[in-house]
C-alpha cells in the first residue's frame, strides 16, 4: 500500500538541519542560509492521472502543475517558481512536449510562477510528468497536518465528488484563497483533498494525534457527484462520492469554534465555505447521521501494488 511505503521510507529517512518540515506534510520546509523555502512534487502519468486519448496535452500539462500549487496552497505558501520534468513517448513526443508546455506555462502565468528548468526524456512507454514547486511560507509557518486541537470545527472550501467529469482537469488550486484565511483567521491545521475527504481528513488526525466526526447532512456535495450517482447502478450514493471520490483538490481546515463561526458569517471567498464536524479526542474518524455515529472507513484513492 503507497502510505505504508511512505512511511517506511519517513523512519528511514534522516534528519538533516536544513530540512525543517520533511515526509509527512502536503510539502517539505527547507532552511536556505536562513530564509525558509516551501518544496513540493508531484508524478503525474497517461493511464492513471489522464488519459492521452481524451484530453489535450494542454490539459495534462496544467494539471501536473496545478497538483502542486494545491499542495502549496495546503500550507498557505507562495508559490514562486518549478522545475518541470517530462519522460515523452518516443512516438510523437516532440509534439506532445511542447503542447505540455503550453498548458504548464498558461497557468503558470496566472500565478505568477517562474518555470527554470528542469528536464526531458523518451521512451516507449506513456507520458510521465514531474513538476517540483517551490513556494515561500508566510509568517509563522503556515498550516501544518499537525496542529489539529479537540472541539476545533472541520471547515472545507467548495464542495465534493464526482471530479472525473471534469472537476480532475480543470479545478483552481486554492492558493489566494488559504493565503487570506491565513491572514485573516486563527486556523491550527490544514490539507487539500486530492485522495478523498475521509482519506485526506484522517491524516490530519494522524498527525495531531486525535480524531474526527463528519456530520452526513452538512457535506457540501457537487451536482457532479449527483448526476454520476443518478445515472448508474454502480455509481453509489452521492454522499459516498462526496466522502471517497479523489481531486477535488479543496481545502480541508482545523478552526477554533469561534473562528470558525466568524469565518462562516463573513464568507469572505468567491468559493462557500462549510462547517461538517469537529475535532475529538479520541481517535478515528466516524460519520453521524440522524444522530448516529458509525465508524467511517477512510475509503479513497490510493496507489496499488501486485
Amino acid at each position: 500500500m503507497e502510505f505504508e511505503l511512505i512511511e517506511r521510507l519517513r523512519q528511514r529517512t534522516p534528519l538533516y538541519p536544513c530540512v525543517r518540515l520533511g515526509i509527512g506534510d502536503d510539502a517539505a520546509i527547507l532552511d536556505l542560509a536562513g530564509q525558509h523555502g516551501v518544496v513540493t512534487v508531484d508524478v503525474l502519468m497517461d493511464g492513471v492521472d489522464f488519459l492521452l486519448s481524451e484530453i489535450p496535452p494542454e490539459k495534462a500539462g496544467r494539471k501536473a502543475l496545478a497538483v502542486n500549487l494545491s499542495d502549496l496552497a495546503a500550507m498557505a505558501a507562495t508559490p514562486k517558481a518549478c522545475l518541470v520534468g517530462m519522460v515523452l513517448p518516443r512516438k510523437g513526443g516532440e509534439k506532445i512536449g511542447e503542447k505540455v508546455y503550453d498548458g504548464i506555462l498558461a497557468l503558470a502565468r496566472e500565478y505568477q510562477v517562474g518555470v527554470a528548468g528542469g528536464d526531458t526524456n523518451t521512451w516507449d512507454g506513456p507520458l510521465v510528468l514531474s513538476v517540483t514547486a517551490i513556494g515561500t511560507p508566510p509568517p509563522f509557518g503556515g498550516i501544518r497536518r499537525r496542529g489539529a486541537q479537540p472541539g476545533d470545527r472541520i471547515v472545507v472550501t467548495g464542495d465534493f465528488g464526482g471530479s472525473l467529469l471534469g472537476k480532475h482537469l480543470d479545478f483552481e488550486p486554492r492558493v489566494w484563497e488559504a493565503a487570506y484565511l491565513y491572514r485573516t483567521y486563527e486556523i491550527h491545521a490544514g490539507i487539500d483533498v486530492s485522495d478523498g475527504l475521509a482519506a485526506d481528513l484522517v491524516h490530519i488526525t494522524v498527525e495531531s494525534k486525535c480524531g474526527a466526526v463528519i456530520h452526513a447532512d452538512k457535506i457540501p456535495i457537487s451536482k457532479a457527484a449527483q448526476e454520476l450517482a443518478k445515472g448508474s447502478r454502480k455509481g453509489g450514493r452521492a454522499l459516498d462520492r462526496a466522502l471517497h471520490d479523489g481531486e477535488d483538490f479543496e481545502l480541508i481546515l482545523a478552526v477554533p469554534p469561534g473562528e470558525a463561526k466568524r469565518m462562516l458569517r463573513d464568507q469572505p471567498l468567491t468559493v462557500p465555505l462549510t462547517d461538517i464536524g469537529e475535532f475529538v479526542e479520541q481517535r478515528g474518524l466516524w460519520l453521524e447521521t440522524g444522530g448516529k455515529q458509525t465508524v467511517l472507513e477512510p475509503k479513497g484513492f490510493v496507489h496499488q501494488f501486485a
